[in-house]
Order: C-alpha cells, then sequence, then structure tokens
C-alpha cells in the first residue's frame, strides 16, 4: 500500500489505544491472580476451610491458565487478537461475579477457575500486538510497561483490597470487579483490532521502509502469506523441539515464576500474620512493595534489554539477585521483625523477580512472527505450571502454621531458584546473525 507522514501517525496512535484496553484487562489477570493472599482470612472465618484448601483455591487460576496456554497462542493466531481477548475477559468478568455471590466454597473454587481460564487468554493477544503493531526494538520495552500494569494490579491486590474489603466486604469488592471486568470486554470489541490492514494502515516493515526511503521488498509479502499457513502440528514441532532456545528458558520460568506466586500470591502474608503477628493492614502494606518493586523493574529490564540488545545478560542479573533474594528472606526468618527491612527485601524481591519480563522477547526472536502466539503460549504454560503445583505442594507443607513448616517453604523456593540460576546460564540467546 501506498504510505504517508500522515497514515504513519495515525498507526503509531492507535496502536496505544489497543494496548491501552488490553493493558486494562491485563491489570485484573494480575489483581486476581494474587488476590487469595489478602482475603484468605476471610474466605477461611466465612467457610470454615484450613491452609490445604486455601492453597487449593489459590491455585486453582493456576490450573485453566495453564492448560489454556498453548489454546491461547493457536487461537490468538487463528481466531485474532480481538475475539480470544474479547470473548474471555467477560469469561473472567463471570467467574469474579461468581465469587461475590457464592454460599459456598465450591462456588468460590469454580469462579477462581474461571477467572483462571479467562485470565489465561489476555496475555497472549497483547504479544501479537507486540509483534504486529510495534517495532522489534519496542518489544522488550513495551512488555515492561505492560508488566508494570499487571504489577499495579497486584500492588491493588494488596492493601487497597484489604482496606475494600474492610469497607464494603470482600465479595462485593470482586462483584464490583466483576462487573469493571464486562466493561472492559466491551471496549475490547469496540477498539481493538487484529491488525493494521484492518483499519488501512500501513504494517510496521512498511512503515519502516518509508521512514528509510526505501521500497518495500517484494518477497516479504510472499514470505508473511507464507507464514502464516505455518500447520499447527508443525509449529508446535518448530517450538518444542527447538532445544536449548526453550527448554532450559522453560524450566528457569516454572521456579522463577512459581516461587513469586508462592510468596507474593499465598504465604507470603500467612507468615507475617501467624508468625509475627502483624494485622491486616501491616502484613498487606509491605506485601505492596512487591508489587512497587515489580513496576519499576519490569520496564527498566526491558528498556535495559532492548539498548543493550542482549536478553540473557538481563535475565541472569535479575535470576542471581532474586535468588539472593530469596536466600536474605529464609536467613531473616524468625529473627528479624523490622517492618523497614522487609518492605526494603520485597521491593527488591519485585524489582528483580521483575526482570523475568525479558523473557517473552528472547523467546519471540527465536519463531517468526506467524507463530508468535504459539511460541508464547509453550512458554506460558511453565511458569504458570509453577504457580500451581508449587502453591499446591506448599499447602501440603505447611499444616500447623509453624515457624519451621514456613522456613521448610522457603528453602524449597530457594533450592528451586538455584536451579532456575543453572538453567538461565544455559539457555540459548539469538545472535545478531541469528544462531
Amino acid at each position: 500500500m501506498v504510505v504517508n507522514e500522515e497514515l504513519k501517525k495515525k498507526m503509531l496512535r492507535y496502536r496505544w489505544v489497543i494496548f491501552g484496553v488490553l493493558a486494562l484487562a491485563y491489570f485484573f489477570v494480575y489483581f486476581h491472580r494474587v488476590s487469595v493472599a489478602v482475603v484468605s482470612s476471610d474466605i477461611k472465618a466465612q467457610f470454615g476451610v484450613g491452609a490445604s484448601s486455601i492453597a487449593l483455591l489459590s491455585s486453582a487460576y493456576f490450573y485453566t491458565y495453564t492448560i489454556m496456554q498453548l489454546p491461547s497462542g493457536l487461537l490468538t493466531d487463528s481466531w485474532g487478537i480481538k475475539k480470544t481477548a474479547g470473548v474471555f475477559t467477560f469469561i473472567l468478568a463471570i467467574g469474579a461475579v461468581l465469587c461475590g455471590v457464592a454460599t459456598s466454597f465450591e462456588m468460590i473454587l469454580l469462579g477462581r477457575l474461571l477467572i483462571g481460564l479467562g485470565a489465561a487468554m489476555v496475555y497472549i493477544p497483547v504479544m501479537k500486538v507486540l509483534a504486529l503493531w510495534f517495532r522489534k526494538y519496542e518489544f522488550a520495552s513495551v512488555n515492561g510497561i505492560l508488566l508494570a500494569v499487571g504489577s499495579i494490579g497486584s500492588l491493588s491486590a494488596a492493601t487497597p483490597l484489604a482496606l475494600m474489603s474492610d469497607a464494603l466486604g470482600w465479595q462485593e469488592v470482586f462483584l464490583l470487579l466483576g462487573m469493571v471486568s464486562v466493561v472492559t470486554a466491551i471496549l475490547i470489541f469496540i477498539l481493538v483490532k487484529d491488525h493494521p490492514k484492518d483499519m488501512g494502515f500501513p504494517t510496521i516493515p512498511e512503515i519502516e521502509a518509508f521512514e528509510k526511503g526505501e521500497p518495500l521488498p517484494e518477497t516479504s509479502a510472499q514470505e508473511a502469506k507464507a507464514e502464516e499457513k505455518v500447520p499447527m502440528g508443525k509449529a508446535l514441532k518448530d517450538v518444542f523441539g527447538s532445544g536449548l532456545k526453550f527448554w532450559p528458558l522453560a524450566i528457569w520460568f516454572f521456579f522463577m515464576y512459581g516461587s513469586i506466586m508462592v510468596y507474593q500470591g499465598l504465604w507470603g502474608s500467612q507468615y507475617f500474620r501467624d508468625i509475627l503477628g502483624w494485622d491486616k493492614g501491616t502484613y498487606a502494606l509491605t506485601i505492596t512493595f512487591i508489587g512497587i518493586g515489580m513496576i519499576f523493574g519490569s520496564p527498566l529490564a526491558g528498556t535495559i534489554s532492548d539498548k543493550i540488545h542482549s536478553r540473557k545478560k538481563v535475565l541472569v542479573i535479575g535470576t542471581v539477585c532474586y535468588t539472593a533474594v530469596w536466600a536474605a528472606l529464609l536467613l531473616l526468618m524468625g529473627e528479624c521483625e523490622s517492618e523497614l527491612v522487609y518492605h526494603a527485601l520485597h521491593f527488591l524481591f519485585g524489582f528483580f523477580g521483575g526482570f523475568f519480563v525479558v523473557c517473552y522477547a528472547m523467546i519471540k526472536e527465536h519463531f517468526p512472527t506467524a507463530i508468535a502466539g504459539t511460541s508464547t503460549g509453550a512458554l506460558n504454560l511453565f511458569p504458570f505450571a509453577g504457580g500451581a503445583i508449587l502453591q499446591l505442594l506448599s499447602g501440603y507443607m505447611i499444616l500447623d502454621y509453624s515457624l519451621s513448616e514456613y522456613r521448610s517453604v522457603w528453602l524449597f523456593m530457594l533450592v528451586g531458584m538455584v536451579i532456575a540460576c543453572a538453567c538461565i546460564f544455559l539457555a540459548k540467546e539469538r545472535t545478531k546473525e541469528g544462531a
């Protein structure tokens, strides 16, 4: 198509509308992911359940989320961004409403499963948006902004959720969030477009050629068409059969993100309540610093990796530092009661934990755009499998809410992170030559 300055400006502006609407949906993805930690005491009191049930409830989100990662990639590549994100954001809303009206623990559990099902189909469509609407060198930076928005969601599920649940009731809060999510789904259907061509806009390759004063290579359209015909079986084989390009990163992500969810999403708050005797407002505030750390760490990590043109170096630094924070948390158990110390540690926990955002740029660079959804969905199986499995296992480790039991869980997470460190050193990064 003919590209001019006006079309270029319109395209580059409108992509932020699409990103903004999907980022709003992603806010709720993160909010629900960690929300059980703050309201767990309310749920236990209301329905008379124990630690293993709360662990099951928190991990239920990750069961459907994990199962839907491959379908998420495949549906995004076939259904399109708008339909996939819009339909499943509405399902997330139904799950939130169900939690808000639940009269039994089983109803809340079903609500969490539906929330996980809907939330699973938001991130991969956004990755497709970044692949189609943004330049390659913008990918990690914009993804960092997205993760910062998600971190604001997790931050909102700490102190703000505690305050709102005290003022309105925890179920009323979830009912309200469900209604807001319905509005978000409607906005997705109205505003989100699958491809720049759907609005008569030039594509990113066409804009880049226009900026350089070069004609679009005649073969580019043919190559894009050929890539779109990649069969599902071949796409999955290309990803899972890629050796060091995929598997070390996948195993690393299992422990990295799984350990974040064990602490931020489940046991961190309860440790401060059970062992240190802190009230809800105090322990919710200290957990809030994890979200604050991620708000700063995620976009910074993405920006640095774009500037130095190395994803692996950023991931190695982030992983080692995050593991060191876990070691500090373990060493301080039963020895430190300072809120200030834990605020600082939690900020660092979130800051370096947020470096995981760079792995999506790393995996994307190994595979063609036509299977961007499939490759990202395949990788995304592992962090949420980590969240589900590690949360569930940790629930069986805590029976009496004793210091020794919490210490065992912390040690378990630290060992997992040592494994993650080894894996990220083994992970293969795409070089400038494409190796």
